[in-house]
């Protein structure tokens, strides 16, 4: 029997990491921009600062991953629109969707916990379904990184937008760097791989 592999292309190219977040001050601290939280952390590694790039109305940092050139952005458009800056990267970095790594918040999944995947569905997120239309596919990568289910009858909606309890904020700094080791671990090591390190036994 053939075994197909769900592997991404071949683990060469530039890649795309995209953290996932709302502009503004006000979201900084909040869970739906946790994305954003790794980018930084990952951009922190380089020692790079973003800047701007106008052409896809992104915030970018341009760095190496081993022998790969890697663009880190972070959209400047609301979650809901992320995918129009990030089609507009892909177009211009010629990066292909199986090489682009999204990184976002995940309420099916526990606070801390981190979960690797290509393709699948959006679980009724705002930004990947976006990205998905965008793109015209959903086989892209995605570094899920669990903020919870919200308590009681509270609207996901609000839950997300609100900030990290303080007994989160203890653990989110380790939760962040997990998540960014994540995501360079996918393009340095494939998808499986990355997953078996990751996920729990």
């Amino acid at each position: 029997m053939t075994h197909v592999s769900t592997e991404p292309a071949p683990l060469d190219g530039p890649a795309l990491i995209v953290g996932l977040g709302n502009p503004g001050p006000q979201y900084e601290k909040t869970r739906h921009n946790v994305g954003f939280m790794v980018a930084d952390a990952l951009a922190g590694r380089i020692g790079g600062a973003f800047s701007s790039h106008k052409k896809s109305n992104s915030d970018i940092v341009q760095a190496r991953l081993g022998s790969r050139s890697v663009v880190i952005a972070k959209p400047r458009t609301f979650m809901n629109l992320s995918g129009q800056p990030v089609a507009a990267l892909a177009r211009f970095f010629s990066i292909e969707p199986a090489n682009i790594v999204v990184v976002h918040d995940e309420l099916d999944i526990d606070f801390g916990a981190l979960r690797l995947k290509l393709g699948g569905g959006e679980g009724g997120h705002n930004g990947l379904r976006s990205i998905s239309q965008h793109l015209s596919t959903k086989d892209y990568l995605r570094v899920r990184v669990g903020v919870g289910r919200p308590p009681g009858r509270m609207d996901p909606a609000s839950f997300v937008l609100k900030p990290f309890s303080a007994a989160e904020r203890k653990d989110l700094g380790v939760v962040v760097e997990e998540a960014a080791d994540a995501a360079e671990l996918l393009l340095s090591a494939g998808l499986e791989a990355a997953q078996n390190r990751v996920h729990p036994r």
